[in-house]
């Protein structure tokens, strides 16, 4: 079942942080790899659960891709794909979503 992805403002955010900072050293490489994760997470709307389970959460509707060095964590809901954070693989993801998502 096709389901629509849309980004949260968190993930939209995370997005431009990283396109900044590879473009620091190269705008063409930035442009590039965000291109590819736009398409990554586009694919998602046919096939949402290809992505692993993220291993801190153990919720089987949370689930991420690795794209490089970066995991893209999203949200399996009925009718939507919501790609809720980009997160470097060598950050503390359980921490950063505790303090993320405390309330």
């Amino acid at each position: 079942m096709a389901r629509k992805v849309i980004w949260s403002y968190e993930a939209t955010d995370d997005l431009d942080a990283l396109a900044e900072y590879i473009a620091r050293d190269s705008s063409f490489y930035a442009a590039s790899f965000t291109q590819q994760i736009l398409d990554i997470s586009r694919s998602l709307n046919e096939f949402s659960e290809r992505g692993r389970v993220v291993p801190e959460l153990g919720d089987p509707n949370v689930r991420e891709l690795l794209i490089r060095e970066y995991r893209l964590i999203y949200s399996i809901e009925p009718s939507r794909i919501v790609i809720l954070a980009l997160v470097h693989g060598a950050r503390d993801l359980k921490t950063l979503w505790e303090k993320e998502h405390k309330g």
